[in-house]
């Protein structure tokens, strides 16, 4: 690994934040799409075989493809949680929930990931593991969850009566499941540098997610003449723009920032699918999305320039 990759520079941290923040809200949309005439598991595991392969490929071509015994573990458990229990579980939940009240669930997703970082020092007792958060950073969630109410809190109405309960409690879980994922990846002993980590990460989630398909009966059941075109464009744009850019850019994001920060997404998100909304099918703004993004942008700038009580960069090599 270089030098600039274990020290990045603002500008690299920037451009990151930029890609998670912009790309991962557009991503919601495309992943409705995609399922309307795919089934979700399923689309999910073709996502992430391809997108995993081509930056198997990529690194192999570039600069050698290498992972010890221990790297290939860790990146398969943490590929499970992530792709999964994470992004499984929402492809499978946008089925029926709809997307502003999805929203809306996943994001709890920063406070856990806040909490697990702070279980980790508390039950680890490990001073190079974990975060005490500090009061202005449980503020930031405070703005950031109660912006993103006020942004969806009108979709509710109409259809918080007719939820699948059990695909609420799915996107329950699959917060719960990327926090767990998330720490994981910061942590882990001997860490494969980010691009490698990815690539295991996708190959073998998609392994996972193909299991839970073939155990539904996802496969035998799947009619590839029947995906619609749009289906297709919107699997497109999750491979190349939410996989090989989006997640490649997290898990790289989550060994040179803090937990806190890069959580923020889930609240900047549903910002950006509101904006693409109005930009390309020109739906309406009202002044309460602005109060609403004003709120949430509040919060993102605490738990951005607060200070934890601890901070340790996560170990990396070579």
């Amino acid at each position: 690994m270089t030098a600039v990759e274990k020290n990045p520079t603002q500008a690299a941290l920037i451009a990151g934040f930029a890609a998670i923040y912009l790309i991962w809200g557009s991503t919601y949309l495309a992943i409705r799409i995609a399922v309307e005439t795919m089934p979700p598991f399923l689309m999910a595991s073709m996502r992430f075989i391809v997108a995993g392969g081509l930056l198997t490929l990529w690194i192999a071509c570039t600069g050698g493809f290498r992972a010890t015994a221990r790297q290939w573990f860790d990146n398969t458990l943490i590929g499970g949680l992530l792709l999964l229990g994470g992004n499984g579980l929402v492809c499978w939940a946008e089925q029926k929930v709809p997307s502003g009240i999805a929203t809306l669930i996943i994001s709890i997703s920063p406070l856990f990931i806040v909490l697990l970082d702070w279980l980790m020092l508390v039950v680890g007792k490990d001073v190079t593991r974990g975060t005490r958060p500090t009061i202005a950073t449980f503020v930031g969630l405070a703005l950031g969850f109660l912006g993103l109410a006020l942004l969806v809190g009108p979709d509710l109405g109409s259809h918080a009566g007719n939820l699948d309960p059990w695909r609420v409690f799915g996107l329950v879980i699959a917060c719960f499941s990327w926090g767990v994922g998330s720490i994981y990846t910061r942590y882990a002993r001997s860490p494969a540098p980010p691009f490698t980590g990815a690539a295991i990460q996708q190959l073998t989630g998609s392994v996972w997610l193909l299991l839970v398909s073939a155990g539904l009966g996802e496969p035998w059941h799947f009619d590839l003449a029947a995906v619609s075109g749009r289906s297709w464009l919107a699997w497109a744009y999750l491979v190349t723009a939410g996989s090989l850019v989006g997640f490649t850019t997290f898990v790289w994001l989550m060994k040179h920032s803090t937990p806190a920060r890069v959580s923020t997404y889930a609240y900047v998100n549903p910002v950006v699918a509101v904006f693409l909304g109005w930009l390309l099918l020109h739906e309406s703004v009202s002044p309460r999305i602005f109060v609403a993004a004003g709120i949430i942008i509040a919060g993102v700038a605490i738990i951005t320039v607060a200070k934890n009580k601890k901070s340790v960069a996560a170990p990396t090599k070579d």
